[in-house]
């Protein structure tokens, strides 16, 4: 079996692992063993997070396998395993994301800006284009009544 406590902040792991070991063995021990189970892998947990320097508004995911053996809870501790999502990265994250978009707005800005200078030269390369034709016109009917 495998014990999984899904996103919860470091401050209440404790009451989640209790929860979700109760959830998970209803039946198939005492209570008891439950609350002894629970308390066993809280004080492990606690100490791995100590050394991975989590702090309470930290959010962690905790899984680790266990095997019910003659009534009791083994915990299988070498494949413990403890996610941690800290909170100063996401406050840093969020930061991050808020520059990144306020420079989409600034670019889209520019972007528009410079549509309306490419629509601009359009109609001045087509205004030029007809002066040229006007021009050539003009030319020729000038050589041609030279010519005559």
């Amino acid at each position: 079996m495998k014990l999984s406590t899904g996103y919860v902040r470091a401050s209440g792991y404790a009451y989640k692992v209790r929860r979700v070991l109760f959830a998970l063995t209803r039946g198939k021990v005492e209570p008891r063993e439950v609350v002894r189970a629970a308390g066993e892998l809280n004080q492990r947990i606690f100490e791995k997070l100590q050394e991975l320097g989590v702090e309470r508004g930290d959010v962690v995911r905790i899984t680790v396998p266990f095997k019910i053996e003659d009534g009791r809870i083994a915990w299988d501790y070498e494949n413990l395993h403890v996610e941690v999502y800290r909170k100063s990265e996401e406050e840093k994250l969020a930061k991050a994301m808020e520059e990144v978009e306020e420079r989409e707005k600034q670019l889209e800005e520019r972007i528009k800006e410079l549509e309306g200078v490419a629509v601009q030269l359009k109609a001045l390369s087509e205004e030029l284009m007809e002066k040229l034709e006007r021009l050539k016109e003009e030319h020729t009917s000038l050589k041609l009544r030279a010519e005559e």
